[in-house]
């Protein structure tokens, strides 16, 4: 026999939750669940008595006694209470007349292949003037964990273009590589050029790019869907913005709602993803601004403790699935409060991902672009990603030589100034020059120049027939033979 739909106000009820997949239908023998005894409200924040059934981010509305309906999510379940924070936020609250209805089904991102080409706000709607994306599926944003049995590790190479992270720290599908940065340095710039020249190897493989702008501002926004649409890029792309003027809460879903999208492309359109979220601090000083609302405990600096495993819920939907073609890579970029790599933050993103791209603030003001430190820098996939098949057969050895060249010159520098470079003998000039080299044509290129790992590989080369034969201890005679060129060979007898 089938039952009415029937408003439950605090009494306890059966509940059918929604499946995870498609979004379920309001069925005659639903049962929704409805609260009014709102005990204190705050910023985003509702706190009311507790509303049997309810299930941890379940998604609710909350109507407002003038009529205004917001949606909301479940966050908090006790037997006390249930705390529901309000996507939009509340300004002003009117405790007896505000009702919480729950509606059986956690936050959902309509999916399909319409995604690609469209911007969408924090929330997952379009802010691009289009229509409504017609969806096949919808898919949770909290995702489902992958099974670590099933995991592939990373081991195909992603071209960015960008010959400080081709040659030197080598981003691999399934990888999570973020990208440490500090205010004012240019890692919009660097976000933008991966995006418009990232691509993948191989014949038949289909690539696409997910974009998730977390709390930026309106420049930057304007920035990001003007180059991804001057440059063709949206059309393998979607993108999410979340700016800095949107409620808080949104910058919690940004990310998930990224990533969601991009988990469809892979294990359902088995497509190669590469997601760039951009900026991750702003997702977590929105964690910390949400839990001191909630009232909890703070750990270092004042942000929660359960910040490290919600960081990890994010970073670790990246990777490849046994049996499935596609894969997930993620890209983070975050800027450290005061350069601080030791902060929160950057510490503990370090310790769930895979390596960093570390930006420099002395090459930023020396001209450099991208200004990369690559002695900071560390992709732990490197190795898996590179080699013949890969990238090109002598890439292990030119990564190993140049790191060593680059060293050697960096550290004749710190020496120069405080001895002058007059004092150095001839060897040692020529590693200094070396250096400086490295960094004006290798590190450094156009933001519009796109370099394939065989250009980045030449340009090492070149850098190498300036140095001593004898010198190239790293490299292996037949690569030096074939790849080393004859005519710019000195053998260390010019500086």
């Amino acid at each position: 026999m089938k039952m009415p739909r029937t408003l439950f106000r605090g009494g306890a009820a059966e509940y059918r939750p929604g499946t995870t997949g498609r979004k379920p239908a309001l069925h005659e023998d639903l049962f929704v669940r409805e609260g009014r005894a709102i005990k204190k409200a705050g910023g985003a924040l509702l706190i009311a008595k507790a509303i049997p059934g309810t299930q941890y981010n379940e998604i609710v509305e909350v109507r407002l006694s003038n009529g205004t309906v917001k949606a909301g999510q479940a966050i908090d379940i006790s037997d006390e209470v249930t705390v529901v924070q309000v996507f939009g936020g509340v300004s002003e609250v009117d405790l007896a007349g505000t009702r919480i209805r729950c509606k059986g089904e956690t936050l959902k991102l309509p999916v399909s292949d319409d995604l690609l080409g469209r911007v969408l706000n924090g929330m997952g709607k379009p802010i691009d003037g289009g229509p409504a994306v017609i969806p096949v599926d919808y898919l949770d944003i909290n995702g489902e964990a992958i099974n670590p049995a099933s995991r592939e590790p990373p081991a195909e190479f992603i071209e960015t273009g960008i010959s400080a992270i081709d040659g030197l720290n080598v981003l691999v599908r399934g990888q999570k590589l973020p990208v440490f940065s500090g205010a004012g340095l240019p890692h919009n710039r660097i976000a933008a050029q991966i995006i418009r020249q990232a691509t993948v190897k191989g014949k038949g493989e289909n690539f696409a790019i997910v974009f998730g702008a977390v709390g930026i501002s309106y420049d930057d926004a304007a920035f990001f869907i003007n180059n991804l649409r001057g440059t063709g890029a949206l059309e393998r792309a979607v993108a999410f913005v979340n700016t800095a003027s949107d409620p808080a809460i949104e910058r919690i879903s940004t990310p998930r709602l990224a990533l969601t999208a991009a988990e469809y492309f892979a294990w359902q359109r088995d497509m190669h993803v590469l997601v760039i979220l951009t900026d991750m601090t702003n997702y977590c000083e929105s964690l910390r601004e949400l839990s001191a609302m909630r009232e909890e405990i703070p750990s270092r600096r004042g942000y929660p403790g359960y910040m490290y495993t919600d960081l990890a819920t994010i970073y670790e939907r990246a990777g490849r699935i046994e049996g499935r073609k596609g894969s997930v890579t993620i890209m983070p970029i975050l800027t450290m409060p005061d350069d601080d790599i030791t902060h929160p933050i950057p510490d503990l993103t370090g310790y769930i991902t895979e390596g960093q791209i570390v930006l420099s603030r002395s090459l930023e003001r020396g001209g450099v672009y991208p200004p990369i430190d690559v002695f900071l820098s560390l992709s732990r996939m490197m190795k898996e990603g590179i080699g013949p098949g890969k990238t090109r057969e002598d890439h292990n050895n030119v990564f190993m030589q140049l790191y060593a060249a680059y060293a050697e010159g960096a550290y004749l520098r710190e020496i120069s100034t405080i001895i002058g470079a007059d004092a150095l003998g001839d060897r040692d000039r020529l590693y200094l020059e070396n250096a400086d080299r490295m960094e004006r044509l290798f590190i450094a290129q156009r933001d519009d120049e796109k370099r394939s790992v065989e250009s980045t590989l030449d340009i090492a080369w070149e850098l190498f027939s300036r140095l001593p034969e004898e010198d190239l201890k790293l490299i292996s005679e037949a690569f030096i033979a074939k790849y080393l060129p004859e005519n710019n060979r000195t053998g260390g007898d010019s500086a």
